[in-house]
């Protein structure tokens, strides 16, 4: 086995915390990976990983040469690359992470064209509203919604998304349409919230130059767009939605429109990725292609 070979076995070990899947996603022996990455430490005198009879961990050197190892795979694959000018040449395995609405909204239906279009590639798609770590975890690139902390990644803005207040037409016919901000009073929102029993944002509306909150009661709390929108869509109270997800539900007359001269502050949104020298040229096919679909739905700060 190359020292290639070696780390390429080594950061798939990092990604599936298992030797077992490692050796299944490699198609090679289990003893095959146990060999390489003892081999590998061996030679770098020091211990990469943490070994348990459930999982496969980094040690601290381990995440530092996961990185590096990363990079030069990535450098290698296009090297390898550089002079084929067809798109299908492009190889690899793509790890990206989006929120769940916007996957299935968005991103997933319109996949099959870019993947069409690089046969070569694979793509691992993980779908959740929480904010993953995109270095621990690996991943090569992420949509993210929302304020970006200064994390020391890259962020590629995308676009904003721009808001409405709707609530379902049975909410309404129960506790009439609200004209004012004090009519609120007298209401209800779904309260989305990044964990359980945290404190809830409230109802976001411009004022002047500025956006404030209004302090809202609610009956029902989630902590996932998919049930934010399926509690609205049941009638437990108010929410304020990214019009482009709204959209078929709107249009159907499931959820109504309201106080549409209190919007709430458009989102940004961003695809995030690893500082690195080099971006593998896969990565970046997919966030050009990314950036051209999002815009039929964002708007340009």
């Amino acid at each position: 086995m190359t020292r290639l070979e070696t780390y390429a076995v080594f950061v798939r070990v990092a990604e599936l915390s298992s030797f077992t899947q490692a050796a299944v996603s490699l198609g090679v022996p289990k003893s095959a990976v146990s060999s390489a990455i003892a081999a590998l430490e061996s030679r770098l005198k020091t211990q990469l990983l943490y070994r348990t009879t459930r999982k496969v961990q980094l040690t601290h050197d381990g995440h530092l040469l996961y990185e590096r190892a990363r990079d030069l795979l990535s450098d290698a694959e296009d090297i390898e690359a550089m002079f084929q000018s067809s798109p299908a040449a492009l190889t690899g395995t793509l790890r990206v992470d989006m929120p769940v609405a916007m996957a299935r909204n968005f991103i997933v239906p319109r996949l099959p064209e870019f993947l069409g279009r690089h046969a070569g590639l694979q793509l691992e798609l993980s779908c959740t509203d929480r904010r993953v770590d995109v270095v621990a975890e690996g991943f090569d690139c992420v949509i993210r919604v929302g304020a970006q902390p200064d994390s020391g990644l890259m962020a590629r803005q995308l676009g904003e998304m721009v808001m409405a207040n709707v609530a379902s037409p049975a909410y309404l016919e129960r506790h009439g349409t609200p004209q004012t901000l004090d009519d609120l009073d007298r209401h209800f929102m779904v309260h989305y919230v990044s964990q359980l029993g945290a404190r809830p944002w409230g109802f976001e509306y411009r004022d002047g130059d500025s956006y404030r909150t209004r302090d809202v009661p609610g009956r029902m709390f989630v902590n996932s767009t998919e049930s934010f929108q399926s509690a609205a869509l049941a009638g437990f109270g108010i929410i304020q939605a990214p019009v482009a997800g709204l959209a078929p539900v709107l249009g159907e007359g499931r959820l109504v429109e309201i106080l549409p001269q209190y919007e709430a502050e458009p989102l940004p949104v961003a695809l995030v990725y690893p500082r690195r020298r080099h971006q593998a040229r896969r990565v970046r096919a997919f966030m050009d292609w990314v950036a051209a679909i999002m815009g039929d739905y964002l708007s340009k700060p």
